[in-house]
């Protein structure tokens, strides 16, 4: 069973001009024969997120225009923007709507949903959404689009922004990328006004970055990030947030947008693992977007260095979005439009830079979350996720039934390069059920082919076992499928268990259900609107991979050895010389320093081949 979103790197699909003008033929093809004789271009199976999407075909087309001249197009540009103008801006409040600040307004808006109250939460981001597409409209339309219609559309793009910054609360679904596709959308719309309305709409939505989205940026694994439907961060509205802040860059030049969109980007580029595998959020857990993200995965990606094109998007959105029958939909249009315009070519090597939330070389990825407990480990082409027992999640080790990985106190973390190894020492303090504080040394290291992890602590009492993931996904060539094991090998006895009880708290990777829908059922609130990220945490039990104890280490000490990924027979010592501890593998020898760190604290690790 394949997951069903997380398909191909976004950085293999081509991004030539003739890739382009191919797509936009396609297009082009679908709309003049989908166009209806009032001028719609919607898809006939579109119902949500509709109030943009013929506007947005429309955008396409007039863009393809200018690029090709084809002689067909002035005529359909024309039917289906007065289609818009007519069938699709709305003055009257939609009834229900609870986000109105002004009612009765008379500002242009749109639709989620064209029945008057079936859905109207929706209806501000799809004003954004209906904003970009005019905006992109006006930008191609010199010698296309009339006079009047022009100056008609250009009213309403006026009224959309009225709307979204007066008549209503500002992002009322506290959710970045479509905040900040909002600030784009003014400033674009700024350059198509008269010199007098031109700098008071185009401060005002600078001011809305900064007072609106930046100052209520969220932090997570040590990045401020701009808050996502309440979260810090969701893989699939994560990265559409870096495109638009990549076009607010390109069309300002304000230099707030580059930096805050290389902290996003660093911070993509230290959770999403190796081979591009990555799943979290207030939203989505593993649903991932596509030609949405490009932008700014490409952009972000050259000015970092990082390669953030080995994202997995949903492939059968790498162009545009499409409906069911793989029609061509207008939503989200204009990301289409911008990823053409910039000439930006993808960085394709790895970051060089050492990110404290991760460690990678070759096909080897650790992606660590806040608390320095990894959140992803991939080796081996298998993507491994923390395991949950009795309502803990993470890897660690296990007495009586308790998990060791939460800190309480400074996490330390050491890295360190030599003989084509990479490694990560990871120093934190914590509390059992008896209240002694221990602390834990989790080293990883790995040749870029496999991950050695050794993980000591002071003696525990009882008969103690290393927690080391969740086997859950492997790489199946431009897909990523479902697996409920991976090549694991451990000094002490190593078992895969499954959960003995049933219900939607426990998951067992066996099964077909995926991590996305575990996630979403466990969840407070419907599908779309709870956070599978806090359903996840209410998960009792889980398939976890269970590692016992090297049998020779230090009287003082309980020490673990797990190898994930290829290799030979996996040996592991441990021994002390003072406060000194050796740790010997077939592959490495590492000196970890004095547990209490040195003269600031600090761990100290040498690291040599063997």
């Amino acid at each position: 069973m394949h997951l069903p979103r997380q398909l191909g790197p976004l950085h293999d699909l081509p991004d030539t001009p003739e890739a382009y003008d191919a797509v936009l033929a396609d297009v082009t093809e679908q709309a003049l024969a989908r166009l209806t004789p009032e001028g719609s271009l919607e898809h006939p199976d579109c119902v949500h997120d509709i109030g943009d999407t013929s506007l947005g075909i429309t955008s396409l087309l007039a863009f393809a225009w200018q690029r090709a001249k084809d002689p067909r197009l002035p005529e359909a540009v024309s039917r289906s923007l007065t289609f818009h103008l007519r069938e699709r801006v709305y003055t009257d409040d939609n009834p229900g709507y609870p986000n109105l600040k002004v009612r009765n307004s008379g500002l242009a808006y749109a639709r989620y949903t064209l029945a008057p109250g079936a859905h109207p939460i929706g209806d501000w981001p799809s004003t954004v959404w209906a904003l970009l597409q005019a905006v992109n409209v006006l930008d191609a339309a010199e010698g296309l689009v009339e006079d009047g219609q022009r100056a008609e559309l250009l009213d309403v793009a006026r009224g959309y922004w009225r709307w979204l910054t007066e008549a209503t609360f500002f992002n009322p679904q506290e959710a970045g990328n479509q905040a900040i596709g909002c600030v784009v959308g003014g400033l674009m719309l700024a350059n198509h006004l008269p010199d007098g309305e031109r700098e008071p709409v185009r401060a005002r939505a600078l001011q809305l970055y900064t007072d609106e989205i930046r100052a209520h940026r969220v932090t997570d694994r040590g990045a401020a990030l701009p808050p996502e439907h309440g979260g810090a961060y969701d893989n699939n509205y994560g990265p559409i947030s870096l495109s638009f802040l990549a076009q607010a860059h390109r069309i300002s030049g304000e230099e707030i947008f580059a930096e805050d969109g290389d902290t996003l980007a660093r911070y993509i580029d230290a959770r999403v693992t190796g081979g591009g595998f990555d799943n979290g959020g207030p939203r989505y857990s593993e649903q991932h977007s596509a030609f949405e993200s490009v932008l700014g995965l490409r952009y972000f990606g050259a000015r970092i260095g990082a390669d953030l094109g080995r994202y997995r998007g949903d492939s059968r959105w790498g162009r545009h979005a499409v409906k069911e029958d793989g029609g061509v939909d207008g939503h989200f249009a204009w990301m289409l439009v911008w990823q053409i315009q910039d000439t930006t070519r993808w960085h394709r090597e790895p970051s060089t830079a050492i990110a404290r939330h991760q460690l990678r070389a070759g096909t080897v990825s650790v992606a660590f979350d806040t608390k320095m407990t990894p959140a992803v480990v991939e080796a081996g082409g298998t993507y491994y996720l923390p395991a949950a027992v009795n309502r803990q999640h993470g890897f660690g080790p296990v007495v009586d039934g308790f998990l060791l990985c939460r800190p309480m106190g400074e996490v330390r973390v050491r890295d360190v390069r030599a003989d084509g190894l990479a490694a990560k020492l990871v120093t934190k303090p914590v509390v059992g059920r008896d209240h002694v504080l221990r602390h834990i040394q989790s080293l990883y290291v790995t040749d870029g082919t496999s991950l050695w992890t050794t993980v000591t602590v002071e003696r525990l009492p009882g008969t103690p076992y290393l927690l080391a993931g969740l086997p859950y996904a492997e790489d199946d060539g431009d897909k990523v499928r479902r697996t409920a094991e991976g090549e694991v090998t451990s000094v002490g006895a190593l078992r895969l268990t499954h959960p003995e009880a049933e219900g939607v708290d426990h998951f067992d990777a066996r099964s077909e259900t995926t991590q996305e829908q575990a996630a979403f059922a466990l969840a407070a609130d419907p599908r779309g609107y709870g956070n599978p990220d806090e359903g996840w945490r209410h998960l009792v039990s889980s398939t976890a991979l269970e590692a016992d104890p090297v049998p020779d280490a230090p009287d003082d000490l309980h020490a673990f050895a797990v190898r994930y990924g290829p290799g030979a027979a996996l040996t592991a010592t441990f021994a002390r010389v003072g406060a000194e501890l050796t740790v010997r593998t077939e592959a490495f020898t590492a000196r970890i320093g004095d547990p209490a760190g040195d003269a600031h604290g600090e761990p100290e690790l040498t690291l040599s081949a063997c």
